[in-house]
């Protein structure tokens, strides 16, 4: 049993079958056959049962791979111990927001790739919180008032968010004055969320309700631009429709408290070196481009 045999079982076991493992490796289809197979007479178990449409984990293989995933994962964290130095290595798998991710996160991600070319780059963009440890992922980035979790969490900007409704939606059903007042406006969320806002110095939490819900923010946008209601947005979203009349800000006097931008990360000790890297890196970006202005 060799490290490599355990990335390749863990990155099989990740994307649901050989083909799909092979491409992320790099590696071709045999070689990720022959390593699966030495792996599996090794340990004298089957950890995988081969099917048409591709690879399923058997019982002992859902057990052993979250050993190996954490086997993999220290490996890193022991190389980069005694080899400090150097260009980036191996792989890093990140989550990031499908709403906020390409348009401000990608840009980054492609300067992490660019600066270290040995270094894989692999990001899924989805506006669902994904279970890192059981999904594989090394790092999320996520986007306003984090939730308790034993996730470590390090923000590299500072977030602006706002109530935006279209000027024809507030001249039929009138503008909000007070927090309170949203309970009898369309509110466009994403689920059952809370919204936060603030009264002065207070915090005041509205559950709103409405008719339209869509899991990203993008979708949102267009809904609010259509006239269906008040949306919570990142103002660094709405620029342009702000710019051009089509978004307006709702209660000025109420904004929600300011939130962040984090870097999140499985619990451990220490973060592997690529996590601070992209982490500096984050930092560096926003500091110097400052996207995020207050509407």
């Amino acid at each position: 049993m060799n490290i490599e045999e355990l990335r390749t079982f863990v990155e099989v076991a990740d994307a649901g079958g050989v083909s799909p493992a092979a491409r992320r490796l790099g590696a071709s289809k045999s070689i990720v056959s022959r390593r699966l197979l030495r792996l599996e007479a090794d340990l004298g178990v089957q950890l995988l049962a081969r099917t048409t449409r591709g690879a399923a984990l058997t019982e002992a293989g859902a057990t052993f791979r979250d050993y190996a995933a954490k086997a993999c994962a220290e490996m890193d964290i022991a190389r980069e111990a005694v080899v400090p130095a150097g260009e980036l290595r191996g792989r890093i798998r990140i989550s990031a927001p499908l709403t906020f991710g390409p348009t401000h996160i990608a840009p980054v991600l492609a300067e992490l790739a660019r600066r270290n070319p040995l270094l894989q780059v692999q990001t899924c963009y989805t506006d669902q919180f994904v279970d890192l440890i059981a999904e594989g992922y090394d790092c999320a980035i996520r986007i306003g008032h984090l939730p308790d979790s034993n996730l470590i969490a390090k923000r590299f900007t500072f977030m602006y968010g706002h109530l935006f409704a279209s000027p024809e939606y507030l001249k039929v059903r009138g503008a909000p004055q007070k927090p309170e007042d949203l309970v009898h406006h369309e509110a466009l969320m994403q689920g059952t969320e809370s919204w936060q806002l603030t009264d002065g110095d207070k915090p005041v939490t509205v559950r709103p309700h409405g008719r339209f819900k869509a899991d990203n923010g993008t979708a949102l946008i267009a809904a609010a631009v259509a006239g269906l209601g008040i949306a919570y947005l990142p103002a660094s979203l709405v620029q342009e429709h702000v710019a051009s009349g089509a978004l307006v800000p709702v209660m000025p006097h109420h904004p929600p408290p300011l939130a962040g931008a984090y870097v999140v990360r499985p619990p451990g000790q220490h973060p592997t070196r690529k996590i601070r890297v992209l982490t500096e890196l984050l930092i560096e970006y926003f500091d110097d481009s400052r996207p995020l202005p207050s509407p």
